[in-house]
């Protein structure tokens, strides 16, 4: 019976199909018909949201073999954001996981009319994105790169083939173009429609007219929802709400939160031109206008992202179903401005409606999915940032599996709700970050541009003192971290803006750190890594974490550990170092970004009767990571005790005073493979033992350095950092670390199972470094990360992390090399052998460039560097 309703409600509202329909329709229900359509007092799953995404989550779990699902839909089903989408669907992006989401649903929705008999509009037309700038055709030779190694067809054009795709174009100001022919458009509305026709199909329930109240939740736990028409006790929630999605996340017994916030979205329609449109005209992506424009009934449709967004609805929850917003045209002028320059034909067209409708957008520009860290069985999947069409199926597929399976099958950390915080979650600040945000949809992003707003949220207390110094700052997890410090004598306002593909301007001064950190002694404040401590009153503690780390933790007291919390693929959950402070007491340092996502995944499997303590204890310590050769005697003046290698061996923690400051952890490691030296510093003593370590340090040379030189050192030395170059689908065979597994030790531990059968059956990836051969660092593109990889011409990976190294004056990448058969195009084992004996290059935006591949640290080239100098100077002297 729910299937035929709703086929009744598919074909009421499809008699004005999808964001065309302007007026609002009747209920699609009569009152007697859903008197008799009585919610379900339990399910498995309750979906919030009739959306694109909420149907895309209920498609893909019924297809997986989950069938008590309900889906609830507040207003009529793809009434929301969805009726107003554009259609464009667009695989062009920079991440690759938003690439295999997009072509994945381009894939889905081309077959979606067959698969359910309800016409979705799809239409194959390609895209075009212009570049009316150089550096903006090195974006999109970048872009294209990418697209072309993962299947996607896609090429770099000149102006005139621009022309020829579209006669309605000026070109005259481009200098050249990426065609992406596999792009189409489609009737958003339809396409959810048909995502819940075939839902339905496969036994889901669908209620529209219903909303829900809040989530409710015992012990940690999704125990049910609360709705306007009786409770559902349920085990999993998803919140694909859209732009309600945080009013319904904050109104759960346990707030659940989700960053995001809507703005005020244009675009105009036009009728149809004289000689109309034709369905397969190219959709045009003219960033540097920013403005889009693709065919919408042989007539125009045109929007884009402006710099001085509307933020609206911070307030609170609105009206039910998504209305059009008031008209603005002075608002829009400069975007239609924009588009008769591009389009002068347009002058004389008569404009039909001017949509304005309101979008999601978050603080980082990426979607937000995953479980929540504080509600078990909270799922989300929202914030999609005018992308809700293009990702709406790769999504929620991702989504599904992770309920199903427990992960998705790529990684998508970028993407997971974990990645943000509660406190990125003010309304303040994400009324303000979406200001940001929208206009950058298509600004162009060079390499490590930061945001401007929301800033200062997480800082040391050295922040002041380090300003004033030079400090420039990125952010990372809402802290506030050093860069690099200008000297006094360079324009500060010039480097700020300076912003390149290219060398950049910051290049001596990184170059002047890093060689006083191998020289003399650096000061790195890197008090934003997460610290946790987890004790216990007996020896619980020891025998929860041998089991939740995948190294041995029972070390004598003071001693450091490199370990990971593998998942049980034998993926890298975390990746951290931890000391032992006593017999019951455990002191763990992890990456900036994993302090929610590391605190949820102890708390998940600790054993829920025990007597373990875990705290977190970030903002308690200040972190100092003093770098070189003379860190040991500035620490021995200033703590009057031997700090040699015979006395404090490497890898070992002591606590002791450092100036007249007590309860210092100092630890002899500096995650950078250089010798030194981290203080973990209460934080009422920060500036007392930075200060003191200063004025000591003069006499040694000492500065101040950032974080530049920090990925410059750690890169050489071949050092991985979780979330750069390994994350939950990379086990610690994969990247070289068999040492940190304790696998013949006899141990249980989550992932044992599966690295011993990975090492009995070899590896089928391997994280490589890459040193650049014929790579002129002056004048030449640089490698950022995400370059592909090529071993003997055939593409075999890409890089995950680069740097310029300045001992072997060289770029070094990291990045994962596969084994690829070129018959199947199936995965086979990589070996040393298999790595070694190959020619690699790297592709920078099209440019191939020479590269050797090294399995280990190169310190051999260390020493060839400084005999070939020394060579050079004694030809010199021949001469």
């Amino acid at each position: 019976m729910m299937f035929y309703r709703l086929l009744s409600i598919v074909g009421r509202q499809r008699a004005s199909p999808g964001w065309q329909n302007w007026s609002s329709a009747r209920n699609s229900t009569s009152a007697a018909e859903a008197r008799s359509m009585a919610l379900p007092t339990q399910a498995q799953v309750v979906i919030c949201g009739g959306g694109i995404t909420g149907t895309s989550v209920a498609y893909h779990l019924s297809k997986m073999g989950w069938k008590d699902i309900v889906l609830l839909e507040q207003g009529r089903l793809a009434a929301g954001s969805t009726r107003f989408c554009a259609g464009i669907l667009s695989t062009a992006r920079h991440l690759t996981i938003e690439q295999k989401m997009a072509d994945y649903s381009n894939k889905l929705y081309h077959q979606l009319e067959q698969e359910t008999g309800i016409q979705t509009g799809y239409t194959r037309t390609g895209s075009i994105f212009l570049a009316q700038t150089q550096d903006r055709l090195i974006s999109l030779k970048r872009i294209n790169a990418g697209l072309n190694v993962i299947g996607i067809p896609s090429e770099i054009i000149s102006p005139k083939k621009v022309a020829e795709l579209h006669h309605l174009l000026n070109v005259h100001d481009l200098v050249g173009a990426m065609h992406v022919p596999e792009d189409a458009v489609v009737s958003s509305a339809d396409v959810a429609l048909a995502l819940a026709s075939a839902a339905s199909q496969n036994g889901v329930q669908i209620y529209d007219r219903t909303s829900v109240l809040h989530v409710m939740v015992k012990k940690g736990q999704v125990t049910g929802v609360e709705t306007d028409k009786g409770p559902i006790e349920c085990q999993y929630f998803v919140n694909c709400a859209g732009q309600w999605a945080y009013e319904l996340g904050l109104s759960n017994e346990e707030p659940v939160s989700i960053p995001l916030h809507a703005c005020e979205h244009f675009y105009l329609l036009t009728r149809p031109l004289e000689t109309p449109l034709q369905s397969s005209t190219p959709n045009i992506v003219d960033a540097d206008g920013r403005i889009y424009i693709r065919n919408w009934q042989g007539g125009i449709l045109s929007g884009g992202f402006e710099k001085n967004p509307k933020p609206i609805f911070t307030e609170g929850k609105n009206q039910l179903e998504i209305q059009n917003l008031q008209e603005d045209w002075d608002h829009f002028e400069p975007l239609l401005s924009s588009l008769l320059r591009r389009m002068p034909e347009l002058e004389t067209l008569e404009i039909m409606k001017l949509v304005n409708c309101p979008e999601t957008f978050t603080p980082d520009m990426r979607c937000i999915m995953g479980e929540s860290p504080a509600v078990q069985g909270y799922f989300v999947l929202a914030g999609m940032n005018s992308a809700g069409l293009s990702f709406g199926g790769g999504a929620g597929k991702y989504l599904a599996e992770w309920m199903v399976h427990g992960y998705p099958s790529e990684n998508v950390w970028e993407l997971d709700l974990k990645r943000f915080g509660a406190l990125q979650s003010s309304r303040t600040f994400l009324r303000h970050r979406v200001m940001e945000v929208m206009p950058l949809m298509y600004d162009l992003k060079v390499p490590r541009w930061d945001f401007q707003t929301g800033r200062q949220l997480r800082t040391s207390p050295l922040y002041d003192r380090l300003d004033a110094q030079g400090a420039r700052w990125m952010e990372k997890h809402g802290f506030e971290r050093p860069k690099y410090f200008v000297p006094p004598d360079k324009d500060l306002l010039a480097l700020e803006q300076s912003k390149t593909f290219y060398k950049p301007d910051w290049f001596d001064i990184v170059e002047s750190e890093v060689k006083c950190c191998k020289e003399a002694v650096c000061v790195i404040d890197m008090s934003s890594f997460t610290k946790f401590e987890i004790t216990s009153t007996g020896d619980q503690a020891l025998e929860v974490l041998q089991y939740l780390f995948s190294n041995d933790l029972d070390v004598p007291v003071g001693h450091i550990v490199h370990t990971g919390m593998l998942n049980e693929g034998g993926g890298y959950e975390n990746d951290c170092s931890i000391a032992r402070l006593n017999k019951r007491s455990f002191f763990m340092i992890s990456p900036t970004d994993q302090q929610v996502h590391c605190w949820a995944w102890l708390k998940k499997h600790m054993p829920k009767d025990s007597n373990l303590l875990l705290e977190d204890v970030t903002w308690k310590y200040t972190a100092l990571n003093l770098i070189g050769p003379r860190a040991v005697d500035v620490l021995s003046e200033l703590s009057y005790a031997p700090m040699t290698p015979d006395h404090f061996p490497s890898l070992f923690c002591k606590e002791m005073s450092v100036g007249y400051a007590n309860g210092i952890r100092v630890m002899s490691m500096t995650h950078t493979g250089e010798p030194g030296f981290m203080l973990y510093i209460p934080i009422e003593y920060a500036l007392h033992v930075y200060n003191e370590v200063m004025s000591v340090g003069q006499k040694y040379g000492i500065r101040n350095a950032g974080y530049y030189a920090l990925r410059s050192l750690r890169i050489e030395k071949f050092f991985a950092f979780w979330g750069q170059d390994i994350n939950n689908l990379t086990t610690p065979l994969e990247c070289g670390r068999e040492s940190r597994v304790k696998l013949e030790k006899g141990m249980d531990f989550i992932g044992r199972d599966a690295l011993l059968q990975q090492k009995q059956n070899g590896v089928y990836k391997r994280l490589t470094m890459f040193i650049l051969d014929d790579h002129d660092s002056d004048l030449d593109l640089w490698p950022w990360w995400g370059e592909p990889i090529y071993r003997n011409g055939q593409y075999v990976g890409k890089t995950t992390s680069s740097a310029y190294s300045y001992s072997l004056e060289r770029h070094v990448c990291l990045g994962f090399v596969h084994n690829f058969s070129e018959d199947t195009g199936e995965e086979q084992v990589v070996t040393a052998d298999f790595i070694n004996r190959g020619e690699y290059e790297i592709d920078i935006a099209g440019y191939r460039f020479q590269a050797k591949a090294k399995l280990y640290p190169v310190a051999s080239l260390f020493t060839q560097k400084r005999r070939k100098d020394d060579m050079e100077l004694s030809d010199l002297h021949g001469k």
